[in-house]
């Protein structure tokens, strides 16, 4: 499977909005700087993930984007589906067209490696996300302590 920039960076604009939307709303000029994404890029991102309340803009200085929902509420399947890249592992899209108006000899298991990604994905939040960098971060900031066999690791 390989999913579409698209699907990538809306996921990772919003992850980088997840991270930094406890000091306010964030601007597209942040995101674009901390994720190298292009601004213009961020615009059309996020006036699909406006329109699905994923994000909720601020007008005017000081303005920028908040999450529209808690990062606990938000999967990453929601970002995908927002901005419309949804892959599929079928090329008929499930309109029965694979062949000659028939499904194809593998059409149902490509069908249902579709929906497992699509539940897999549903299954993990912004949240996740976030507390997974943390935990990351805390091994990079301690290596001794995530690199120790379990019983000889150091107090905290």
């Amino acid at each position: 499977m390989r999913l579409s920039t698209k699907g990538r960076y809306a996921v990772t604009a919003m992850l980088d909005l997840a991270l930094h939307s406890g000091n306010g709303p964030v601007t597209l000029a942040d995101i674009s700087v901390n994720q190298g994404i292009s601004l213009s890029y961020l615009e059309q991102l996020f006036a699909a993930l406006r329109a699905k309340q994923l994000v909720r803009g601020v007008r005017g200085p000081g303005g920028g984007y908040y999450l529209g929902r808690p990062a606990t509420e938000v999967s990453i399947a929601d970002i995908i589906c927002a901005v419309d890249e949804w892959v599929e592992f079928t090329r008929c899209g499930g309109r029965e067209n694979c062949r000659a108006g028939q499904p194809c000899l593998t059409h149902q298991l490509w069908d249902q490696l579709s929906d497992e990604i699509f539940h897999f994905l549903s299954g993990i939040t912004l949240a996740d996300l976030v507390e997974r960098g943390r935990i990351e971060r805390a091994k990079a900031a301690r290596p001794e302590v995530a690199e120790a066999p379990p019983g000889k690791r150091r107090a905290a």
